[in-house]
């Protein structure tokens, strides 16, 4: 189960984003966020029986925020698996929970997209996490299939975030 200091670090996150709803499930823990116009709501619940650490459930009010739709994780998993060819591409996948960025800023183009011919040390985006903007390089020398997130999504740690068809 995540520490408290960890769950306010994911509060603050998810309240300084654009989405309205965050799941996070490790080792039969899982922890809810929804973000509604007034107030963000928090839930963590416990899968397996644990006999001294009862349910938390914590509701504290926050300012209002834009309410914006955020595909899943697991609606892009979905969709990945969905992709012709799967075994041969090679999933960059986030090393951490954050937000996705394609460019460097909201006036410069993306970093890859679709066919974009990379090498190991490419970046191919960046993922925010704490104000703090990650580089992710593209791993493999390849060309890029399929772009598996939008721009500014939240993403969790281990979600795939590109397809790459290696050479």
């Amino acid at each position: 189960m995540l520490k408290v200091e960890e769950i306010r670090e994911l509060i603050k996150l998810v309240d300084d984003s654009t989405i309205d709803e965050f799941v996070y499930e490790h080792e039969g823990s899982k922890i809810k966020m929804k973000k509604n116009t007034s107030e963000t709501i928090v839930s963590a619940e416990s899968f397996k029986p644990i006999a001294q650490a009862p349910q938390v459930h914590t509701q504290p009010t926050v300012q209002p925020a834009a309410a914006v739709e955020a595909q899943p994780a697991k609606e892009a998993e979905q969709h990945s698996a969905s992709a012709g060819n799967e075994g041969n591409l090679h999933k960059i996948v986030s090393p951490m929970v954050g937000t996705f960025y394609q460019s460097s800023s909201p006036e410069a183009g993306p970093y890859v997209s679709a066919g974009s011919k990379v090498y190991k040390e490419t970046i191919v985006c960046i993922v925010e996490a704490m104000k703090l903007f990650n580089e992710i390089e593209a791993e493999v020398n390849g060309e890029i299939v399929e772009i598996l997130v939008k721009d500014g999504q939240l993403v969790e740690y281990g979600q795939p975030l590109f397809l790459v068809k290696p050479e």
